[in-house]
Formats: C-alpha cells, structure tokens, sequence
C-alpha cells in the first residue's frame, strides 16, 4: 500500500532528525531520552538510591537513562498501555493507567517504600485535530498529577509531559497547590512547532 504524502513527510523528517540519528548512536530506545537527559542537566531529579515511576515508558528511553542515574539502591517502574522489550533493573508492567486493576497492581509493586520521583511521557495518538487533542492530552496529564499527590513521598518531585493550550493554566496552578515550585521546561530534542513542553515540579507537599 502506497503511503500518504504526509506519512512520507513524517518518515523522512523521522529518519533526517539528529536526535534520531544519535539515538541510534548512542544505543538509546528512543529521542526523547535527550529530553530527560537536558532536563536532568539543568534540574538533577534522578537520584542515586531513589524510587522512580516511569508513566507512559514504551519504547523505554526514559527509563533505560534513568537506570543509569538512580543506580545501587534505587528502583525504575515503569508502566505502559503498549508492550516493552525487557531493560535491565526495570520493572515493568503493561496496561491501562486508567484501569483500577492495573492501578492497584502498581501499587502492589510499588509496596510501601514511597516513591521519589514520578516522570511522565504519556501522550495520546495525535488525531491533527487541536479540538480533540489537547483534551486528550490534558486528561493524561492530570492522571499522572492525580498519581504523584497519592504515591509521592513529602518533599518527592513530578516530570510531565503538556501541551500548551487550553486547560494548561488550570494544570500548572494545580500543581503549585502540591509542590513548591513548578518550572516549565522545554528541551532542545522537543520540535520546534510543537507545542509540548515538560512541567517540572518539585517538592511535593503533603
């Protein structure tokens, strides 16, 4: 079957991308681990010994990298509607976020050591359609923020993935009822045109 113009597009740009080819490189699942990686830099959430949610984790490059910070002690759970191959020192589970059973089933992993860090990635599949989109993504954001206020330690930290846009102002004022301080990040392996960017909010209060 012949592919659309715009499915070519998004396959050359795809395979032209730097972050692409220098994930490939450096042996990452995906781009978006230069993402994690700059937000790390500036922000320094992972942490040696500490407890690590990955929401949203296939293909598995946020947790592949933060396995390399959280190190000795330290565990990443990683949690996912689509399958992941196997990464060594993750925990995986797959299955719907929304689902109570699989809720629960995190939490039964999870035990009671309190978690540390909760970073998401999730993201719906993109329709085109602003209308439909940032609804979508807007729920899935929140999910993970519900996640954090009832998993984190005091004083633990959230990473989110967002859309600007509507309901993005309600999201960041939420959050600021829960931690500390929010900042918002937006990488350099994040697209220029699109209107992701990543909150990262830290000390969570109780």
């Amino acid at each position: 079957m012949a592919r659309s113009k715009s499915s070519s597009k998004w396959l050359r740009e795809h395979f032209d991308d730097p972050y692409v080819q220098r994930a490939q490189q450096d042996g990452y699942r995906s781009r978006a681990s230069y993402k994690l990686l700059e937000i790390q830099e500036k922000d320094r959430l992972i942490k040696p010994g500490i407890t690590l949610v990955d929401l949203g984790a296939a293909p598995g490059g946020w947790s592949q990298l933060a396995t390399r910070f959280v190190t000795g002690t330290g565990r990443v759970v990683a949690l996912d509607i689509l399958p992941m191959d196997p990464l060594p020192d993750v925990e995986f589970i797959q299955g719907d976020f929304r689902e109570q059973e699989v809720y629960e089933q995190l939490m039964q992993l999870l035990g009671k050591r309190p978690v540390d860090l909760v970073i998401s990635d999730m993201a719906p599949n993109i329709s085109g359609m602003k209308a439909i989109d940032q609804p979508r993504a807007m729920y899935l954001a929140e999910l993970a923020v519900d996640f954090s206020r009832s998993a984190l330690r005091e004083g633990g930290d959230l990473l989110i993935k967002a859309f600007e846009g509507e309901g993005m102002e309600e999201l960041r004022r939420g959050l600021r009822s829960s931690f500390q301080r929010v900042v918002t990040r937006k990488p350099a392996a994040s697209r220029a045109r699109s209107r992701e960017v990543y909150l990262v909010a830290r000390n969570h209060i109780l």
